[in-house]
């Protein structure tokens, strides 16, 4: 019987894809194409619910995160992953001119610039990955998980699409925020939507349509972004992840600058980065960007009276606040907490005393001073 009623909802999937596909959208068919991309984000939901009730969800893979960040690298078979991970980590990955040489996901570590960041290279990424193919699944899993992600490519078979259209399909969406949409459930009253800016790309008509193809009867959102129906529908589906990504070209040793150049100019708007793993060329600066990407800043501590350390920085992210170094110190710090004095870039003058909520920039040193 359960089988039965998967078949169907997957019926009900490919009947509403089919007709996405053939409504030719306009301005007329709008808010019908947003209600049918909400129902088909509703049925996928709740397929994929029932498949994992029947044990029929991916296992993934078992990785523990370490470090100050993980980074997975995503690309096709034998584009070189292992041989990237062998140059700039402690791995030992193994590596062959064939196809799926990598057969589990294999961890190493690239220290840079104080900073401890895992690397993950794991199988290839192939067409149909999405929907199970390959182990598809498994890999997009750790993807999920990471804090960046590196999509590599062969010089010779630079179609990004393929990856970034994979891990779309699997929720992912890479260099994008989350839309500034908030819906509270209520008792009764319908669904009332409020927007704070001008919509232009959807009505507040589709949107409480949408809304309650989704199950939503009663309910207010507030919509702070000019959003689109694909936005709404990340929003209702609700696992969704956004993670930062960046473009890695891997056998640039074997073409021509100008060819070179030809290849990057199909890649406008990504960060790309030009490396040969095999002969180590331009890992400096993949390197560098890896912990750009990551939004690292370095805090120096100095111990009241001492002299700072300026060999092992504290290792945090952008937006680091005084309580964030408290708490990554040791939990106690928090509560122990008195004030803080801090020299360097976010300081107005050396020494400024300061509380937990003062912002951190990147070379801050800093005192913390604890009750006793």
């Amino acid at each position: 019987m359960l089988i039965r009623q998967m078949t169907t909802i997957e019926d009900q999937i490919k009947e509403v894809e089919d007709e996405i596909l053939r409504t030719q959208y306009n301005k007329a068919t709008q808010h019908h194409i947003g209600k049918l991309k909400a129902k088909l984000a509703r049925l996928k939901d709740e397929a994929q619910k029932r498949l994992s009730a029947r044990g029929g969800g991916a296992p993934g893979y078992a990785v523990k995160k370490s470090g100050h960040a993980t980074v997975a690298i995503v690309g096709f078979p034998s584009v070189g992953k292992s041989t990237l991970l062998n140059q700039i980590t402690d791995a030992n990955s193994a590596v062959a001119a064939y196809a799926f040489t990598t057969i589990d996901v294999i961890p190493g570590v690239l220290y840079h610039k104080g900073a401890q960041i895992q690397i993950l290279d794991m199988p290839g990424l192939i067409r149909g990955a999405s929907k199970g193919r390959g182990r598809g699944r498994e890999v997009i899993s750790v993807a999920r998980n990471s804090d960046l992600i590196m999509l590599m490519v062969d010089v010779f078979e630079a179609n990004i699409e393929v990856l970034v259209d994979e891990l779309s399909l699997s929720g992912i969406r890479l260099n994008q925020h989350p839309p500034d949409v908030v819906i509270s459930k209520k008792s009764r009253g319908g669904v009332d939507v409020n927007p704070t800016v001008k919509l232009t790309k959807m009505t507040k008509e589709t949107i409480a349509d949408m809304l309650r193809e989704f199950g939503y009867i009663n309910a207010d959102i507030v919509v702070r972004d000019d959003i689109t129906e694909d936005q709404l529908v990340d929003v209702l589906a609700g696992n969704r992840v956004y993670v930062p990504a960046f473009i890695v070209i891997n056998k640039v040793d074997l073409v021509t600058d100008e060819y070179l150049k030809n290849v990057k100019a199909r890649m406008k708007g990504w960060r790309v980065v030009a490396v040969s793993a095999e002969k180590g060329g331009g890992l400096e600066k993949l390197k560098d960007t890896v912990y750009d990407e990551l939004d690292f800043i370095r805090i120096f501590l100095k111990p009241q009276g001492k002299d700072a350390d300026m060999a092992e920085p504290l290792i945090t992210r952008q937006g680091a606040k005084v309580e964030t170094v408290c708490e990554a110190i040791h939990r106690d710090f928090r509560k122990k907490f008195r004030y803080a004095n801090i020299w360097g870039p976010s300081a107005k003058f050396p020494g400024q005393t300061v509380g937990l909520s003062h912002g951190l920039l990147d070379g801050d040193v800093l005192t913390l001073v604890l009750r006793k």
